[in-house]
């Protein structure tokens, strides 16, 4: 690409932030660029001592309509478009006494910022550009003769090239505009979406979203996929707002991991741990303590664990700190790190330690894509909490049994489906994932509370005694008796199958407790 570089004489600065405003008219002064300006800018430029020529001494038209028309005249865009090299451009420029613009430094008005702000829908209304978005769009299509700013970010870099070239190239002309653009596409697409939103639409016909890069990953799922993480619109707690402390970067399945381990430790009120092994929680556990959740969750499936994600939904102390690195983990999430817990993790350099200020809202709205050949499917999180629990069966749950059912559903919405999930004392026993038929994913989970019991070197089998969540539907009786057969006591599912009838009557004749929800979980 051709590296030639073209003068700037003239630039129009028209800002909503004022970061580094002076720092970059002073590098356009030093070298006799003639400045541009409207309203607020203008009056800091002049305010920090340096010349500016307001737009509307500049057009001869005022700004109208409490300054909803500033810029929207032939003599800004014209100067914007008009094409260098072309002689016809060029004559009717002159004959219309329109002047050449070589750089445009803008930024929009904050509509994100003012709305997640919680302001009025008046104040909102008028925090939507327009002339920002349309002075962007006309200097980013004449690329090839004028630069465009449109982010504090790219002063630095911009002031460094100039100071020593008094100009631009191309190349770096181009990938300005392509930042431009993309810049006024997020910026329409949520003005879009909260228009939907105000219109009670979640779905509207055209469905537009945005993000933006955070970070190149080394690879994708496998090797040989490339892959990024971006951070869009969904201003949540979690991965997208943790700092990394120390380890590694996060690669694809990390990312991926960690967002799975953090929002099920979220739906957890006393101190929790989650640990995930691609995607699926292996063990989860509440207690009085980190430490002793950390115990629970190692127990329920210590082999599945090596190498795993671990969330915490409270600070991880340097008791816990100490056992967690006995194993081999990835990944270490919690909304706080103890500064000596944090010594305690740098014995493992490789561990990826992140610390998020905060815990995600499991309850909050928000929408989940998926991508498929030829477009993608929306839907909205699943937050959804069962409003009733009907108990279905002769016998009822006792109080502890109660407790371990809300917490075995919860952990079911966070487990692949199929899901069956044993649970003993707000401690996970036996996790069954991901299978196509539900009665393997009963037995998987009885066998992995078997194995679970060995490793403890217990006598009694964990299984014995707790409780069992599915997060659909048993679709019919096999599915209930082998949860029976592992010592289950109560259960805990949607209902609404076709042989409803039969499952509950396993059920009375087991001499078991069972609760409908009338709410499904499948995760895919």
């Amino acid at each position: 690409m051709d590296q030639k570089t073209t003068p700037i004489h003239r630039a129009l600065i028209s800002v909503s932030d004022k970061t580094g405003l002076i720092g970059l008219v002073k590098a356009l002064i030093n070298k006799n660029v003639e400045i541009l300006s409207t309203g607020g800018t203008a009056t800091v430029i002049k305010a920090a001592g340096f010349p500016v020529i307001e737009v509307s001494d500049f057009t001869g038209f005022p700004e109208i309509l409490d300054g909803r028309v500033k810029t929207l005249v032939p003599q800004i865009h014209g100067g914007l478009l008009g094409r260098r090299d072309l002689p016809a451009h060029q004559e009717q420029m002159k004959k219309h006494h329109i002047l050449p613009i070589d750089l445009l430094c803008v930024n929009l008005y904050p509509f994100e910022a003012t709305v997640n702000a919680g302001a009025d829908k008046e104040k909102i209304i008028e925090n939507i550009d327009i002339g920002g978005p349309a002075l962007i769009r006309a200097a980013s299509k004449n690329y090839r003769h004028v630069a465009v700013l449109t982010d504090v970010s790219q002063y630095t870099l911009f002031i460094n090239n100039f100071s020593v070239t008094s100009g631009s190239t191309l190349e770096q002309r181009q990938s300005w505009a392509k930042i431009a653009y993309a810049k006024t596409a997020a910026y329409d697409a949520a003005i879009t979406n909260w228009f939907a939103k105000e219109q009670d639409e979640l779905f509207p016909e055209t469905f537009v979203c945005s993000g933006q890069r955070k970070q190149m990953l080394r690879y994708g799922e496998n090797p040989h996929q490339k892959a990024a993480f971006y951070t869009g619109t969904d201003h949540r707690i979690g991965i997208a707002t943790a700092k990394q402390l120390q380890g590694k970067e996060l690669s694809y399945n990390n990312f991926n991991d960690t967002d799975a381990a953090f929002e099920a430790v979220a739906e957890f009120d006393e101190p929790s741990v989650v640990i995930v092994k691609h995607a699926n929680p292996c063990g989860v556990a509440s207690a009085d303590s980190i430490s002793k959740a950390w115990d629970l969750a190692l127990r329920c499936d210590p082999v599945s664990a090596f190498g795993g994600i671990i969330a915490i939904n409270r600070p991880l102390d340097p008791e816990s700190a100490e056992k967690i690195i006995q194993i081999f983990s990835e990944v270490i999430i919690a909304p706080t790190i103890e500064a000596e817990a944090l010594t305690i993790l740098s014995k493992k350099k490789n561990l990826r330690v992140l610390e998020t200020k905060g815990m995600p809202n499991p309850l909050a709205e928000g929408i989940t894509i998926k991508s498929l050949s030829g477009g993608f499917l929306v839907q909205n999180r699943d937050n959804g909490r069962p409003s009733e629990f009907r108990v279905v069966t002769k016998r009822q749950p006792n109080q502890q049994e109660m407790k371990d059912l809300i917490f075995a559903f919860r952990v079911a919405k966070h487990v692949k489906s199929n899901a069956i999930v044993y649970v003993k004392n707000k401690a996970t026993v036996g996790i069954g994932a991901g299978q196509m038929s539900r009665i393997d994913s009963s037995r998987i989970a009885a066998h992995k509370s078997d194995e679970a019991t060995k490793a403890a070197k217990l006598t009694s089998s964990l299984s014995q005694g707790s409780v069992v969540a599915s997060d659909a539907f048993f679709p019919f009786a096999d599915g209930l008796e082998a949860a029976i057969k592992a010592g289950a006591t109560a259960v805990i599912q949607p209902g609404g199958s076709m042989r409803d009838d039969e499952v509950i009557d396993a059920a009375n004749r087991a001499g078991i407790a069972m609760i409908f929800t009338s709410m499904r979980h499948f995760r895919h």
